[in-house]
């Protein structure tokens, strides 16, 4: 089945109001339509992706683009998702048990088993093993991309910004200069990012995560024209794969720019 019929007709608890609509309600006037469907909103990958989102936030205003995101948690997860982000909650859905993703067929993760485990047992052996590498592709080298810097991604953090809320002490950004320069990402920026990151969901655990079942399943990202045509698909293959292209992962909407008439691109 198409995505977008998928898409057009669920129906998912919006965080804004807590009230049931659907997912691409008001969006009559737009030009394209991007559709999240995101892992966990305490997962990594979901805090992540709203940070690049909140960063590109007034170039994305400039185009019709609507934007509606699903997490997998309930409205306490949600709200608490939104107020530390900054995602808008209007665009915020929520997903208890996965049931969009099961839809579209994405990754639920490893599946290893071991006799006597209990569902909650069995989902952090398989998120511990896919933190290493085990059924993720990617995730060890996206890992030490965040320690090793890259020259070919934008500075994340700004000379005057304040980085807080880690357990390291309070300090500026430029310090990040002194690992290398400025105007791309230095050693140990991205890195100190995902750390603060962490820290936050650890601090709220039981907020973000209810339902510990689904720690390992992956999402995807879908970009359609107003007539449902399916432009742009990436389905995330492990932890820290929410991109084509992780050290610029809004890149494919340059798509938008374009008389897009061509296949879709599938990655």
């Amino acid at each position: 089945m198409n995505p977008y019929t998928i898409f057009n007709q669920t129906k998912r608890q919006r965080v804004s109001d807590g009230m049931t609509r659907s997912l691409l309600e008001n969006c009559e006037t737009v030009s394209h339509i991007l559709i999240l469907v995101w892992p966990q909103l305490g997962d990594f990958d979901s805090l992540e992706y709203a940070w690049w989102l909140r960063r590109e936030a007034d170039k994305l205003a400039a185009q019709k683009l609507a934007i509606r995101a699903v997490g997998i948690g309930n409205l306490a997860a949600g709200k608490k998702f939104c107020a530390y982000t900054g995602f808008p909650p209007q665009n915020l859905f929520v997903e208890p048990h996965a049931e969009l993703h099961r839809q579209l067929n994405l990754y639920p993760g490893l599946k290893f088993s071991l006799p006597g485990l209990s569902q909650s047992q069995k989902a952090w052996l398989n998120l511990l093993l896919m933190c290493a590498g085990i059924g993720s592709p990617g995730t060890l080298a996206e890992v030490l991309r965040g320690y090793t810097g890259d020259r070919q991604a934008p500075q994340l953090i700004g000379d005057d910004e304040m980085i807080e809320n880690t357990p390291l002490p309070t300090f500026k950004g430029s310090f990040f200069r002194l690992a290398g320069g400025n105007g791309f990402q230095r050693p140990f920026e991205l890195a100190t990012l995902r750390l603060g990151n962490m820290v936050e969901v650890l601090k709220n655990w039981h907020t973000y995560v209810p339902l510990s079942a689904y720690l390992t399943q992956r999402g995807g990202t879908f970009l359609f024209d107003t007539t449902g045509q399916l432009l742009y698909q990436h389905l995330d293959p492990g932890i820290l794969g929410f991109a084509a292209n992780m050290s610029q992962p809004l890149s494919f909407l340059s798509l938008i720019e374009k008389d897009v008439s061509t296949p879709t691109h599938n990655y």
